[in-house]
């Protein structure tokens, strides 16, 4: 079994065919998305090929080390993450085509209108063993 990430995105990725942005959904079309992924995840759960799930909120801050007890925090910029990065699942399933099978099928999650959103999610395995370096 091999772990991948399937990354949600605000924005950054080619638009999704229902791009109507979230803030702009009824309450029952946010219910009835979350309640898409809550299902989803369930199925998986059965099969052994979930591991972990979350939504991101909006707001986060910038965290650096800057000496002994002095970390500065900043609100932004968030060009990578903030602003881009919706929430994740992470799957653990037999092969890289199933992770592929498994995004495809998420993408249909409904949005506006009940629609099915066809977004694009980033599939990414995690890392098994330290890069090797070549000279």
């Amino acid at each position: 079994m091999a772990k991948y990430l399937l990354l949600k995105h605000y924005r950054g990725a080619p638009a999704p065919v229902n791009d109507v942005p979230m803030a702009q959904w009824s309450p029952e079309e946010i219910s009835a998305h979350v309640q898409y992924m809550n299902d989803f995840a369930a199925r998986l759960e059965k099969t052994g090929e979930f591991v972990d799930g979350q939504a991101l909120a909006p707001e986060g801050a910038w965290v650096r080390y800057d000496g002994e007890g002095r970390p500065p925090v900043t609100d932004g910029p968030f060009a990578e993450t903030k602003d881009l990065v919706a929430g994740w699942m992470i799957i653990d399933v037999d092969s890289y085509e199933r992770a592929v099978e498994l995004a495809g099928e998420l993408s249909a999650a409904p949005g506006a209108g009940g629609r099915p959103i066809h977004e694009w999610l980033e599939v990414r395995p995690f890392l098994t063993a330290p890069p090797t370096i070549t000279e």
